[in-house]
Order: C-alpha cells, then structure tokens, then sequence
C-alpha cells in the first residue's frame, strides 16, 4: 500500500492566516475552501488516492501565480500545481495541508507563428486545442496522449507526456521551445529560446518532467509541424505475443521509423471491439498497428517495407487502411482502449512503464503469469515502438483485499521492467503512485543528486511535497534500499 509520510514541518499551518492571506491574490470566487468545493480536486486520475487540501486557488494570469506563490513561500505553505487533472500517477493529488494552484483558467492561446512554425499558449489550453487552431496554417502539435481532447499542455509538460506518434515524433520535451516558469520566490523565470539552441545548461529539459517539483509553468512555446500529405497504417495480427514482439524489434532494426507503433493484446482488443467496432481480428493473441506518414512515395515505400517485415514475423493476418476514415478507425480502438476496459470491470489500475522493445513478448509473458499469482485478469497497450507498456489490472474495489493485490501487481511489473533494462515510468511520470518503486531503479547517490537539483530550486521543499523522488529514510524504511550500519548516507536531507 502507498503510504503518504507525515511531515511535522507543516503540521503547524494556520488554515485560517492562510485563507485570509490568500483573498487580495485572486477573485472572490478563485478561492474555494469547502469541503463540497474542494471535492473535485481531491485527486487526479489516479482516483485510488485522495486527499483534501487546505484550499484550492484558480489564478486568471500570471501575476496571480506569482502572488499566490509568493504568500504560500512566507507562510511555509506547500503548493501543488494543477492542470486538467487527468494525470495518471497522483501528481496532482493535494497536500493536506497545502493549496492546490489550480491553472485551468489560464486557457488562451496566445499567438501562432505560422512562419517560425511555433506556438505560445497558457498551461491551461487543451493539447488537442493547439492542433485544431494551427490546422488552418496547415500545422499541427505531434505529441498526442490518449487524453488530448482533454489533457492540458501544461500538464504534458509536468509529466513530459508522450502518445501515440511520440516514437517519430517525440515526447513533450523535443516539442517544446520555451517556457515561463513561476519559481519558489514568486519571480519569472524565461527558459529554452526560439532558436535552435541557447545558451547554458539545459533547463528546459530538467524542468519538463519535473512534475511542479521545481517551478510553476505559465507559459508554453510549442514547436508546429506541417501536417503530413498522407498517412497510412498496417494493422496485422499474430497468433503469438512473442512473435508480435519480435515482429516491433524487427521494424526497428530494419531502419523504418514508423510515425506510430502500438500493440494490443487479446483481452484488450477483446474489450475494444464492441466498443468502436474498428474490426479487430478478435482470435488474434496480439495486434499491431503500424503507420506511416509523409510524402505519397515516402509512405508507399514504408507500407511495403513494414509488410515485409511483419510477413517474415509470422503475422497471419495483414491488413492496410484504404482511406483516411479507415485509418482513423483502426486507430479508434487504440485510443478508447482505456474508457473500453473501463466498461467491463468495475476498477482498473493503470501502470506505466518501459522496456526493451526487443523483450516485449517476454514481459507479455510474465504478465500472464502474474494474473494467476495476483488472481487478477490484466489487458495490456502498449506504446511498442519505444516499449512503454501500459498494463491496466483489472479488480473491484468493493472485494476486500482486492486492490492490495492490485498494487503487488503494479509493484512486480514495475520491478521486473527495470530488471529488464527499463524504467518504471514512460510518461505518467512517478507522482506518488511510483514513488517506492524509484528506490527500486536508483541507488543512494543517485537519490541524493536528484534532491541537490530539488533544493536549488525549492530550498524549503514546498514544491509538490512528498512526490516524485523518495528520501533515502523512505527507502530503508520500505526495504527498497540497502543502508549500511542502519545510517543513512544524507541524513540532512528532507522527509518528505
């Protein structure tokens, strides 16, 4: 079971000082502090775990960020950073004794420069918003998680989300040019450039995927691309998951860089089809879904090769899209995988992680074997192209015992991806969900350089508190670490 720490630095929060504090920053009705207000943000996506907090606040710009940071810091108040709330890993789940810095106010597209072939919007805008007002220029934002019709940029930047097309493409971090960042202190921090390149370190990078650990966004550049002449996808079926998985490690190896590369497996094509009805060959262990874009000969040319490839795998059933509607009903399945499971148990758990594209028919496997240890029946997506995997382990909340299994499941995929050559994260970032689990994937020193990062930014630690990466006492204290002598190496670091 997660278990949140108790931090005796906030026990002595003034709820009352707070909320008196916090009325000249924003509107009247920006603040909320009931219990029946605050309900909706008691947690993310990752309904599992909950937590009311202190207040929530609903800046309208930038200058209300600023003091809304600024009067937490005087008062040693922890701020927790909001976007759509359709985070995956309990980023966004609040602080007990903290605010919530709700930005879904901040929703408005600032400028398109069609010429520079980039964006500037708010961290409130819908990913999917930017594509639909660049589509007149005939430009579009790659990155595309399964929630973009409702994920905010400013959250994608959070948890450097990826999606469907991240394998040509990218993730968040090589699609964003620039951001503004409110830091601790309540000052703008501008980092990233227009250019190709900037000068000094790269904290654009170390700030996208920090999950509001280190400052709050308020403004994203965003890198636009032409929308491409035509787009093409294979879906091909395997009578074997193994072979399914040799058959993504072959397209690599092959030199083709598909624009996409998803694999499903039987229980979830199973639960998809009655869903969108996009024709799935339901006798088939796995599916895959192969695309290609670009230019008329460059796709052709793709299409032939891939087939190539997935012929010599072993697929029994090869089939290409013959028109755009037929595309995007291949890919319908896909992207209502998740609302699909969703419809035949009464609870599913999520997990995220990556592996080796080359051991995805062995993790596969391991997961079946999990289902009889665990008692629990287990759908797998996967973002094959890059092997990040997305298990979702189905259970009912209402059985007792139940969801503890549930997490001693979640808890051994992500253990065995990292004895694989992987990470227990791919996009749905660490938040609380994982954060046992980093004790897993990184040793002491390694812990102790990512709290150095965090303290240059946020001496006081009020920053998303308590999420993302583990003290060392968290890991001793949860067997996940080995501390020599029973003392810990950095015992001045915090507890979260």
């Amino acid at each position: 079971m997660i278990q949140q720490h108790h931090d005796p630095r906030f026990a002595a929060v003034d709820g009352a000082a707070v909320l008196a504090a916090l009325r000249p920053c924003v509107a009247a009705d920006a603040l909320l502090h009931t219990t029946e207000e605050m309900r909706p943000y008691e947690c993310d996506g990752l309904a599992a775990f909950r937590q009311l907090p202190l207040a929530v606040v609903l800046p309208a710009n930038e200058a209300e960020v600023q003091a809304v940071v600024r009067t937490c810091h005087q008062l040693g108040v922890p701020v927790v950073a909001r976007g759509a709330g359709t985070g995956l890993s309990g980023g966004a789940m609040p602080h007990p004794h903290g605010v919530v810095l709700s930005l879904a106010k901040m929703k408005s597209i600032l400028s398109i420069d069609p010429a520079a072939r980039m964006a500037v919007v708010q961290p409130g805008v819908r990913n999917l918003a930017i594509s639909e007002a660049a589509a007149e220029y005939g430009l579009y934002y790659a990155p595309d998680p399964s929630s973009q019709i409702a994920c905010s940029i400013g959250g994608n930047v959070a948890e450097n989300s990826g999606g469907v097309h991240c394998l040509k493409y990218g993730l968040t971090v090589n699609n964003v040019l620039r951001l503004r960042v409110v830091n601790i202190d309540g000052e703008i921090m501008e980092i990233g450039s227009g250019g190709l390149d900037a000068a000094g370190y790269d904290l654009l990078a170390l700030m996208i995927g920090s999950e509001g650990l280190l400052g709050i966004v308020t403004e994203v550049t965003v890198r636009l691309l032409p929308r491409p002449q035509k787009a093409q996808v294979i879906l091909a079926s395997f009578d074997d998951v193994q072979k399914a998985g040799d058959a993504v490690a072959s397209i690599i190896a092959a030199g083709i860089v598909p624009a996409g590369l998803e694999m499903m497996d039987k229980p979830t094509t199973a639960a998809v089809e009655p869903f969108v009805n996009a024709g799935y060959d339901l006798d088939a262990e796995a599916i895959l879904l192969c695309e290609s874009d670009g230019t008329e000969e460059e796709v052709a040319a793709d299409i032939a090769a891939m087939t190539a490839v997935l012929e010599k795998a072993g697929a029994k059933q090869i089939r290409v899209s013959r028109d755009e509607a037929e595309r995007l009903k291949f890919w319908a399945g896909r992207k209502a995988a998740f609302p699909a499971v969703g419809r035949i148990s009464p609870d599913y758990y999520c997990m995220d992680g990556t592996i080796p594209r080359k051991r995805l028919g062995e993790m596969l496997k391991a997961i079946a074997a999990m289902e009889s240890k665990y008692r629990l029946r287990c759908c797998n997506v996967f973002h094959a192209g890059d092997g990040n995997l997305h298990p979702l382990i189905l259970f009912d909340a209402n059985v007792p015992g139940e969801f503890e299994r549930t997490e001693a499941f979640g808890t051994e995929i992500l253990e065995l991806s990292v004895k694989l050559g992987g990470s227990i994260t791919g996009e749905h970032g660490v938040g609380v969900e994982k954060i046992d689990a980093m004790c897993s994937q990184f040793d002491a020193d390694s812990l102790a350089a990512f709290h150095r990062v965090k303290t240059a930014f946020d001496p006081d630690g009020l920053l998303n508190p308590g999420k993302a990466v583990p003290t060392l006492h968290r890991c001793a204290e949860f067997g996940r670490m080995h501390v020599h002598g029973g003392q810990l190496s950095h015992p001045d670091l915090p507890r979260f």
